[in-house]
C-alpha cells in the first residue's frame, strides 16, 4: 500500500501580507453544541442550560457559552483554508472582547484580516496576527480580538 502526503491547502507563512481579509463559512449554533460544551467544560449556568430561567434574564432567552462561540470561531477560521497543513501552533489571543451574546440558532462566521507578519526563522516559519470579528447572521459582532498564530514557511 501507497501513503501519500495530502496536497497543502493553506497558504506559507511568506504568502501572508498586512490587509488580507478572508470569511469563512457559517455555522448555526445548537442545543447539542450547548449541552456538549456543558458536559465538557462543566459549566453548567442556568443561562444557558435553563430555558425558564434563561427567559427572565437580561438575555431573555439561553445563550451559547463564550468560551463555545470562541471554540467554534478557532474552527471556523480553520475552515477559510488559509491555514489548513501549514499553521503550527496557534499562539496566544491578544484581545478578546465578548460584545453580545450568541443564541441557540444564530448562526456566526467569522471575518479575518492579517495585521502583522514577523519572520521567525529559528521555527521554520513566523507569526501571523490575526484581527478576528465573529458576527452572526444579522451583522452583528458579537465577538471580537487578535490572535497570533505561528505559520511554516515554504519548503
Amino acid at each position: 500500500m501507497t501513503s501519500t502526503i495530502p496536497a497543502v491547502r493553506g497558504k506559507y507563512f511568506e504568502e501572508f501580507e498586512v490587509g488580507q481579509k478572508m470569511i469563512s463559512p457559517g455555522r448555526t449554533i445548537t442545543e447539542s453544541d450547548v449541552v456538549g460544551f456543558a458536559g465538557l467544560s462543566g459549566d453548567y449556568n442556568q443561562i444557558h442550560t435553563d430555558a425558564q430561567y434563561s427567559e427572565n434574564s437580561p438575555f431573555g432567552a439561553r445563550v451559547a457559552h463564550g468560551l463555545l462561540g470562541l471554540s467554534i470561531a478557532s474552527g471556523l477560521a480553520l475552515r477559510t483554508g488559509v491555514l489548513e497543513g501549514t499553521v503550527m501552533a496557534f499562539r496566544e489571543i491578544n484581545t478578546w472582547k465578548f460584545i453580545k451574546p450568541i443564541y441557540l440558532g444564530d448562526t456566526i462566521h467569522v471575518e479575518m484580516e492579517i495585521t502583522a507578519t514577523k519572520a521567525l526563522r529559528g521555527v521554520g516559519g513566523g507569526s501571523v496576527i490575526l484581527q478576528m470579528y465573529v458576527q452572526n447572521q444579522d451583522g452583528d459582532t458579537v465577538m471580537k480580538g487578535s490572535w497570533t498564530t505561528l505559520v511554516m514557511s515554504k519548503p
